[in-house]
């Protein structure tokens, strides 16, 4: 798997072996331990996680209100790293501020998850890198709101 850039089906398989792996008692890498958290938080995935054969290929269509549950995960993935390295310099604080607004992790992220998910898509829609002063920007409303 390319470590960063990873195609649909990596992702994908990195997820459903994960989970097959935590539910066969073995040992897990560093990672797959930092995404079985995320898979925990989200019970409603549990049974698509069970059945990779059938959702491996799945495509979900947002314009018809369906989350893409790999997606979902792989950004909350992003989203621990930038924490655990404090980049954007700030989003430390800012995530640790949510936390306290929201009183639990998972609705803290989910705040931060939004930022993220609007950087991305104006980044993908101007066809630029991710703006980072936009992002603390929106994720400092955040802790306002």
């Amino acid at each position: 798997m390319s470590l960063f850039n990873p195609s649909r089906d990596e992702v994908r398989t990195f997820f459903f072996e994960a989970w097959s792996k935590f539910k066969a008692h073995q040992s897990l890498t560093d990672l797959e331990k930092i995404a079985l958290g995320v898979m925990h938080m989200h019970p409603e995935y549990h049974s698509i996680l069970n059945q990779p054969e059938q959702f491996k290929h799945q495509d979900y269509f947002p314009e018809f209100g369906e989350t893409n549950p790999f997606l979902h995960m792989s950004l909350h993935l992003s989203l621990l790293e930038q924490i655990s390295i404090n980049q954007p310099i700030g989003i430390t604080g800012i995530y640790t501020e949510l936390k306290t607004k929201h009183q639990n992790e998972h609705d803290a992220q989910h705040a931060v998850l939004e930022c993220l998910a609007e950087t991305i898509w104006q980044a993908q829609r101007s066809n630029t890198s991710m703006d980072s002063a936009h992002y603390l920007q929106l994720l400092k409303q955040k802790t306002r709101n």
